[in-house]
């Protein structure tokens, strides 16, 4: 029998970034601005991809990477306040093994012409996938985010 096990974590990444609030909303509001800096990299095929950003819209990015593995991301949006706030639960998979399931808020102040922004995400991990995933999403979510930033230098 499989072992069922989670472990549960709570990161916080902060940035401050060189465009308005509402340039930044749209980097996640608006899919061609998203498709710029949010994904697996130069190193991963898109499979599928579905883009509805509003509350109970639903959001799927499938990849496979290049070692084969095909991660998927689908997103529900619960709270949207153009230009402030982006509620939303998303789960993954790791070639169709639930990997895990979390909930983050994205909130953007104006902070003299750019803007503070802080990403807060709680999550669950299933069964076998820990700590070490822990640190690898945190990183991954932070490597997204610097990615996000060097979008809106452009």
């Amino acid at each position: 029998m499989t072992e069922r096990n989670t472990t549960k974590a709570t990161f916080t990444i902060e940035r401050i970034y060189p465009a308005k609030p509402s340039r930044v909303f749209k980097a996640f509001a608006d899919e061609t601005s998203k498709k710029t800096w949010f994904g697996g990299g130069d190193e991963w095929v898109q499979l599928e991809r579905a883009f509805d950003f509003r509350v109970d819209g639903v959001e799927i990015d499938i990849g496979r990477h290049k070692s084969g593995m095909v991660s998927a991301f689908y997103c529900t949006y619960h709270d949207i306040v153009p230009d402030a706030r982006i509620v939303y639960a998303y789960r993954m998979t790791l070639d169709g093994k639930p990997l895990s399931s979390s909930l983050a808020t994205i909130e953007m102040f104006a902070e003299g012409e750019g803007t503070r922004f802080t990403l807060t995400e709680y999550g669950v991990y299933f069964d076998g996938f820990g700590e070490q995933d822990v640190a690898n999403r945190e990183h991954g979510t932070n490597w997204l985010m610097d990615r996000l930033g060097e979008s809106l230098k452009h």
